[in-house]
C-alpha cells in the first residue's frame, strides 16, 4: 500500500506504559539511562495476540529508520540472534536497509546501515520514494520530530497495564501539540495490552469550556 501520490508509508511503533513510559521494555540491560530499573518490562505481559500484531505489522516491512541510540542498541543484537529457531523478526531486521538519523557520526557496522545526513523532511520523502514500508521502533527522540512535524502516515501504540513511575516518556515534556485521528477501534489482549493506532490529523488540540459546550 502507498500513498495516493504514489509514495511509501512512514510507520511508528511504540510500546508505552500506562504512564507513558517507552524506556528499555526490551531487556533488563537496554537502557539504564537515569537509573532505570524497570528495563523488560514488557516481557512479563507479553502474548500470543501481541506477536501476533507485531509479526503481522511488520510482514511488508522493507526498510528501517531508527534514532542513533535505538540503533546501537539494536546493532548489538540483532545480528547475533538469526540462528534461533524462532528469529524471523531477526532475519528480517538483518535484511532490509537500516537508516540513522543522527547530528553525530555513529558506527553504521550493522550490514546495510546508512546515515542520513540532511533535513528530516527531505529525507524522509526520499526514503519514501525508495521503499513502501518504512518502520520507526522505539526511537523516542526522531518520532518526536516526526509526530510534530507529521512526518508520518502511521503511529501503532501498544499500551501496557502497568505504571512505573520512572523512565524516558513516549511524549515528554515539552513535545509539540498536535492532533492524531484513530484508524481503527482499540483492541485488547487477554493481558490487557491495549493496541491503539493512530493517523496524522492537522493542526493543534482545540479547547473549550466544559460548562459552556466545546
Amino acid at each position: 500500500m502507498t500513498d495516493a501520490d504514489g509514495l511509501g508509508r512512514i510507520h511508528i511503533d511504540l510500546f508505552t506504559t500506562l504512564d507513558g513510559v517507552g524506556q528499555a521494555p526490551g531487556g533488563p540491560d537496554e537502557d539504564r539511562d537515569g537509573g532505570f530499573r524497570f528495563g523488560g518490562w514488557q516481557a512479563p505481559l507479553f502474548d500470543e495476540l501481541v506477536g501476533r500484531q507485531i509479526m503481522e505489522g511488520m510482514a511488508d516491512l522493507d526498510a528501517l529508520l531508527l534514532g542513533r541510540r535505538t540503533y546501537d542498541i539494536w546493532a548489538d543484537y540483532w545480528p547475533y540472534q538469526d540462528s534461533r529457531a524462532d528469529a524471523s523478526i531477526a532475519r528480517l531486521f538483518n535484511s532490509v536497509p537500516k537508516y540513522v538519523a543522527s547530528r553525530h557520526t555513529p558506527d553504521l557496522g550493522w550490514a546495510g546501515s546508512a546515515l542520513l545526513r540532511g533535513d528530516l523532511a527531505t529525507e524522509t520523502r526520499e526514503l519514501r520514494r525508495r521503499h513502501r514500508h518504512i518502520h520507526v521502533i522505539g526511537s523516542i527522540d526522531l518520532v518526536q520530530t516526526l509526530l510534530a512535524e507529521q512526518l508520518f502516515d502511521e503511529l501503532k501504540l501498544w499500551v501496557y497495564p502497568i505504571v512505573l513511575g520512572q523512565g524516558k516518556k513516549v511524549f515528554p515534556d515539552g513535545a509539540a501539540p498536535h492532533n492524531l485521528r484513530l484508524l481503527e477501534p482499540a483492541v485488547t489482549s487477554p493481558t490487557g495490552t491495549l493496541l491503539l493506532r493512530y493517523g496524522p490529523a492537522p493542526g493543534e488540540p482545540a479547547t473549550g469550556d466544559m460548562a459552556g459546550g466545546a
